[in-house]
């Protein structure tokens, strides 16, 4: 007695020393890394006129104050109940409670590992989570990046136990479906989530009414699956009746170009910088800066040009937007005929070669976004300590990609029955999300971030215990099974 005694004390103490290392790191972020422009500041000054002002928009005091819809409510709603709570604009309970959620995140999936891995996956998936310096940066600013991997963690979470135990079913759907509805309610893109979950619960409930496991109608079949994608719709309902009775629109999510109707929207500058834009560094320099900040010259790369000729008429045009830093039809004309000449000139490279090169960066760039590191890491002689710091964090970048994948296709092979479906889920919101990627103009590391939950899940995999005798039970054997 004494030694099952030591041995839990001792893994508690495990347990909470990994929590409090992981809580050390995301708070020394907070300290060194607060960036408080672009996206965040949106968000604070949306909650900020909803409780000041009880309008939804981002202007700033002392107005007017329009309503916008370029920015899904979830976060906003978030930000004003911690508003409430602890005082307006008090983002340092934000982040605080941030911090809570991100190593709450880790310990559930830490124990979704022990339940399809066994123990000492489960100590591996923990020691992941809590030291992955790229998601517990990302604590340390008001982003939806989060609570977005918290959302993804609660919702495969949810869907194991949902398969494994059939006696609280329906409690598990509820699950799901809450959880894939405020991941929907934060990012858009979130969409992807449900059609991942969602059709691997109807493949789990065809097999068993194939199986003979009757208890019910045909309708059983599809009952779980309906409710889960219910409660996805249901939070959009009121969203949609907003946009509707504000801007005469239907717009159930945000708009693609994050854009509120009427606003222009300069798709010839766009598809012109799709024609040559591969890094994160062009992102922040040509990009963002685009309608309101000057752009050099010296800031695009040798392949944004064909010929010499094409070089002076993006030099000309460069010129002419930066005399006033604003985007006229007539210049987006030009950048519409200049990306028009690149894509006649070469179609693979436009369609296929440049999309999968900003996939490549946005997963193997060094995650330094909101380090201090400068934008062009890779220029050893301006500063050394820079390079060898992104350096090193690409390669620790690297190892938690190749440990996922490593680890997804040892998990492939041992899988079996409904376990399958848990992993073609995963799989399935991993190829969604990256062909998605693949449609965007701008590479932004943290659009990867997502995929992190799940890379360091199938990592844990790596060390399944030999046995697999928790796995290969049936579901109401897991479920009643000791911890």
């Amino acid at each position: 007695m004494q030694g099952v005694f030591s041995a839990k004390a001792r893994a508690w103490c495990g347990i909470l020393g990994l929590l409090l290392a992981g809580a050390v790191l995301r708070l020394w972020f907070i300290h060194h890394a607060n960036p408080m422009q672009g996206d965040p500041q949106i968000y604070g000054n949306i909650a900020h006129n909803l409780l000041r002002h009880h309008v939804y928009s981002f202007a700033v005091e002392p107005g007017p104050f329009p309503p916008t819809l370029i920015r899904l409510p979830g976060y906003p709603l978030f930000l004003a109940f911690l508003f409430i709570v602890f005082g307006v604009e008090n983002f340092s309970a934000v982040l605080d409670m941030q911090v809570v959620t991100d190593l709450l995140s880790a310990l559930l999936l830490a124990v979704l590992a022990r339940d399809l891995f066994g123990r000492r996956a489960a100590w591996f998936c923990l020691i992941l989570s809590c030291l992955c310096p790229f998601t517990a940066n990302y604590t340390a600013t008001p982003l939806t990046e989060t609570l977005t991997l918290a959302s993804i963690t609660l919702a495969v979470f949810s869907f194991d136990r949902w398969r494994c135990c059939p006696e609280l079913q329906n409690a598990w759907t509820l699950g799901i479906g809450a959880a894939l509805a405020v991941s929907l309610l934060l990012r858009p893109e979130q969409a992807l989530l449900t059609a991942a979950i969602v059709p691997a619960m109807l493949l789990v409930s065809w097999r068993r009414f194939g199986a003979g496991t009757r208890t019910a109608s045909r309708w059983s079949v599809f009952a779980p699956a309906l409710s889960a994608a219910l409660c996805v719709l249901v939070p959009l309902v009121p969203w949609t009746a907003r946009n509707w009775s504000t801007f005469h629109l239907i717009q159930p999510l945000a708009p693609r170009y994050a854009t509120d109707p009427g606003e222009s929207i300069p798709l010839g500058f766009q598809r012109w910088y799709r024609s040559w834009a591969i890094d994160f560094a062009s992102t922040e320099e040509v990009y963002w800066n685009y309608d309101g900040t000057a752009i050099a010259f010296t800031d695009l790369p040798s392949r944004a040009f064909d010929s010499p000729e094409q070089k002076q008429e993006t030099l000309r045009l460069l010129g002419d937007y930066n005399i006033t830093n604003s985007p006229t039809p007539q210049l987006d004309a030009r950048f519409q005929a200049i990306a028009q000449e690149r894509i006649h000139h070469s179609p693979l490279r436009y369609y296929v070669l440049l999309p999968a090169a900003r996939l490549a960066n946005m997963l193997l760039r060094p995650r330094t976004e909101l380090t201090g590191v400068q934008l062009a890491w890779w220029r050893w002689r301006d500063s050394h300590s820079q390079f060898l710091f992104a350096t090193l964090y690409a390669g620790l970048n690297a190892v938690y990609l190749l440990l996922g994948v490593w680890g997804w296709r040892r998990w492939w092979n041992a899988a079996i029955g409904d376990e399958r479906a848990l992993l073609l889920a995963i799989t399935a919101f991993v190829v969604l999300r990256c062909a998605l990627l693949l449609t965007l103009d701008n590479s932004e590391p943290r659009y990867t971030l997502e995929l992190f939950p799940l890379l360091i899940l199938c990592a844990s995999a790596l060390l399944r215990d030999g046995s697999d005798a928790l796995n290969r039970a049936t579901p109401s054997a897991r479920s009643s099974s000791p911890s």
